[in-house]
């Protein structure tokens, strides 16, 4: 007999079974409950409380020029929101009530686009949202929908309210890395850009080292303790390194400014200069210009290393160059050119100068020298023409259609068509007009960097150096790679050759078509190019002629120390690269030569000259004490220095034998009239006025954009354009 009553226990077990399997469905229940319907709630609570390895972004390295100045450099920007649902707003709403209307007025001053209403409207409208979890206020709401810089945060930050500790104002930021080019334009294309939504390079040296600027993303991990968050650091970043180009600021700057006046002056379509130091192939200055929408030029495409085409009579250099090392002609052998007409196998080959009667009977070095087509071509076909492929070979021994595999995406290397027989020994990509019009620059493809790369190799005696745009990879102050300069070929053609060619190329310019080219100072030896290309439709015959105008040479011709080559693209005529280009060679050449003189200032006037310089208005106190020191009169002496706060303000006039001082009053309420002064005093006299200051431009301050005389709005932006 058992000792358990079974009529007693057995309603005990399933009562407890009951009560159990009771809970198990309310556990269930709830369970799904907190999946389906209060899942965005405890999703929301869950990123609140924890959240692993958060990814720490590096900072990115910068691009220095040659000598260390920043060409590109990351910089932190902001996006600056409201939370709605901090501790203030929680416990008592009348705080922001009371500073809301100063906040918006603060906020208008700042980003004077919106009025002071539109910011309180928007802000209003943030506070009343209601969420998908039943609360009201939003917790990630815009104050401004774009990135701002570090003053302007700040400014936002010390509004009132906002000043107040995140978890009471709710006032918070998003921190990005922006990457900017102190030097504007200068280069943009070979230094690079990146996509201003995500650190992600998309062409030039960014790109191409992106992987040794980018540097090594950390790890950490974040709790929240206290309703703060707290950053646990797994793993550091690792910062990117910074690269050292070849880049010369000064340099770049001038080569820039020299091609824009003249695409502004003929109302060129695109422009290209390189400068190239001849012993080492570094480049120094690489401008690429090109018409955009609005009429004027920019950095758009990078032309100088990936635009091929035909690159005409600077191609005829490389055609000689080959009949001369092969020895079928030498500089004295003559040409008959004739009346500068003369058919080539059908097809009738014309000199410049035909309609004036031709050059007749030429040799080799004139043929040059004033850039006979019909000179070129006789040669090239007469000892080829059975051998394309020998002439051809030999284009390729020179060096011009070299493969430069250059550190930069978008390069494109020539294309040179080699002659190919079939099985019945007939060419199959191949007329008898293609030779001679290939000797003078046309058949081919060659972008303007192959050009000047060959012709640096004549400057260095024949020695082909690869383009060098990066010189080293530093990181905190040492150098971690150092990239020599690399030689391509030790040899483009004999030394005999290499002397001739430079000896006719200085001819080109110092009595041939390169005139506008040389200077008064120094040799130049270089050649012209002028050629007709195709439009958009690779059409020679649309009714609209463009001009591709080059050219190439070195400077100063008995010790070359740089080379440079000047490409213009226009429509229609006047087209001339000697006119045209050789004028922006100059003024390259010039102004670089012009960096190392070094002339004393005593032999700039002798015993009866009167230098009066020409002062610009601003601190009159600082011109005062310079003009003093430069023994030059004034009509006054004033005393006032930035360091203790006292400059004098005032206008300075030239006059014949000394300068006016003259003090201006100020209004501490008003707008001062900064016209005339430099961007130093300038910028300095509107900033202690509490106006945030952008320059555009160079030189004097010819216009402000807040109007002098006017009542100061303190933070408000003013535009100042200098010329």
């Amino acid at each position: 007999m058992s000792k358990f009553d079974n009529d007693k226990v057995m309603p005990r077990y399933m009562a407890i079974a009951v009560v159990l399997t009771l809970i198990g469905f309310a556990v269930i229940g709830k369970a799904f409950y907190i999946m389906t319907a209060k899942k965005p709630y405890w999703t929301e609570v869950a990123g609140r409380l924890k959240r692993d390895s958060v990814s720490i972004p590096p900072n990115r390295g910068n691009i220095l020029s040659n000598d260390g100045q920043l060409m590109a450099s990351s910089i932190p920007e902001y996006r600056i929101f409201m939370d709605y649902q901090a501790a203030a707003f929680e416990k008592d709403d009348s705080l922001w009530q009371d500073k809301v209307d100063s906040v918006c007025e603060g906020l208008a001053k700042i980003f004077p686009t919106k009025s002071a209403e539109e910011f309180k409207r928007d802000l209003e409208a943030g506070r009343k949202k209601i969420n998908g979890n039943g609360s009201i206020g939003a917790r990630h709401w815009p104050i401004w929908p774009r990135r701002i810089d570090y003053n302007t945060y700040v400014g936002v930050k010390n509004l009132p309210f906002f000043n107040l500790p995140r978890y009471k104002s709710g006032f918070h930021e998003e921190t990005f890395n922006s990457r900017r080019r102190p030097f504007g334009s200068l280069a943009k294309r070979t230094i690079g850009g990146m996509f201003g939504a995500k650190d992600s390079a998309y062409y030039g040296l960014e790109m191409s080292f992106d992987s040794i600027l980018r540097g090594t993303p950390g790890i950490t991990g974040r709790r929240k303790v206290l309703n703060k968050y707290m950053n646990i650091p797994v793993m550091l970043p690792i910062d990117g390194a910074d690269i050292v180009t070849t880049i010369d600021v000064n340099m770049q700057d001038l080569a820039e400014r020299a091609l824009l006046d003249e695409l502004n002056l003929i109302n060129g379509e695109m422009g290209v200069a390189i400068l190239m130091e001849v012993k080492t192939g570094d480049v120094k200055a690489i401008v690429n210009m090109m018409k955009v929408g609005d009429g004027q030029y920019a950095e758009a495409v990078n032309s100088a290393i990936s635009y091929r085409c035909e690159p005409g009579s600077v191609f005829k250099v490389a055609s000689f160059l080959v009949a001369l090392d092969d020895g079928v002609v030498d500089t004295s052998y003559v040409i008959s050119t004739g009346s500068g007409v003369r058919e080539m196998h059908g097809r009738w080959m014309k000199d410049h100068n035909w309609r004036r009667g031709g050059y007749q009977d030429i040799n080799v070095a004139r043929t040059l020298e004033v850039s006979s087509n019909i000179g070129v071509s006789h040669v090239i076909d007469k000892f080829y023409g059975k051998e394309p492929e020998r002439y051809v070979k030999g284009l390729y021994r020179v060096g011009i259609h070299e493969d430069l595999k250059l550190p930069l995406v978008g390069y494109l290397p020539p294309r040179i068509r080699m002659p190919r027989k079939n099985k019945h020994g007939q060419y199959e990509n191949w007329s008898k007009t293609a030779l001679p019009w290939m000797s003078i620059g046309y058949e081919t493809q060659i972008a303007p960097i192959n050009t000047v790369t060959f012709y640096n190799a004549i400057a260095n005696n024949g020695k082909m150096m690869r383009p060098r745009f990066v010189k080293k990879i530093v990181k905190n102050g040492e150098t971690i790679t150092e990239f020599e300069p690399q030689v391509i070929k030790d040899r483009i053609a004999k030394p005999q050759t290499i002397k001739t060619m430079q000896t006719v190329l200085e001819h080109v310019v110092s009595q041939g078509l390169g005139r506008k080219a040389g200077s008064p100072l120094f040799k130049v030896a270089g050649k012209t190019g002028t050629a007709q290309v195709a439009d958009q439709h690779g059409s020679y015959h649309s009714g609209v002629t463009r001009y591709w105008l080059s050219f190439c040479g070195y400077f100063p011709a008995d010790n070359p120390r740089y080379t440079c080559i000047v490409c213009l693209k226009k429509t229609g005529l006047p087209a001339s690269g000697g006119g045209m280009s050789g004028v922006v060679f100059h003024h390259i050449a010039e102004g670089v030569m012009a960096r190392n003189l070094k002339v004393s200032v005593d032999d700039a006037f002798d015993d009866r000259s009167i230098i009066i310089p020409d002062v610009k208005n601003g601190n009159i106190a600082a011109a005062s004490q310079v003009l003093a020191e430069l023994g030059i009169k004034t009509n006054s002496h004033w005393n006032g220095s930035y360091a203790v706060g006292n400059p004098v303000w005032g206008n300075a006039e030239r006059r014949t034998n000394d300068v006016s001082l003259t003090k201006t009053t100020m209004n501490d309420n008003l707008v001062p009239n900064v016209v005339g002064m430099g961007a130093k005093d300038a910028v300095y006299l509107l900033e202690t006025y509490g106006l945030r200051v952008k320059v555009q431009g160079r030189g004097k301050v010819k216009s402000q954009s807040c109007s002098a005389g006017k009542p100061v709005i303190k933070d408000s932006e003013c535009v100042l354009v200098l010329d």
